[in-house]
């Protein structure tokens, strides 16, 4: 099953801050960061159940570390029923937590 993948408001939010973050440093990373975030998150498609569950209550609130560099980024997700994956947030791996 292929499963479609759409990103809420806040989720946009967070990539343009991450790009504009790395945007004021290093233009060639901010274009790679997003990159291997979009690479990574591609493989939702096929295969969302294998990333680690972001909560013990729901199994379909999952997490996808997405390496980049000396660090990373974490994609917040929920499978839905209808065969559609919502990227809800992202965040990089030295951040606090999800906004």
């Amino acid at each position: 099953m292929k499963y479609q993948v759409r990103y809420t408001k806040a989720a946009k939010v967070d990539l343009l801050r991450l790009y504009k973050f790395f945007v004021e440093n290093d233009l060639e990373a901010a274009h790679g960061a997003l990159e291997a975030i979009r690479k990574s998150i591609s493989l939702l498609q096929d295969f969302p159940f294998t990333c680690r569950k972001a909560s013990l209550e729901n199994p379909f609130f999952r997490e996808m570390v997405i390496s980049f560099g000396n660090g990373g980024y974490v994609a917040l997700f929920e499978i839905e029923a209808d065969s559609i994956v919502t990227i809800l947030a992202v965040r990089h791996q030295k951040e606090e937590d999800y906004h």
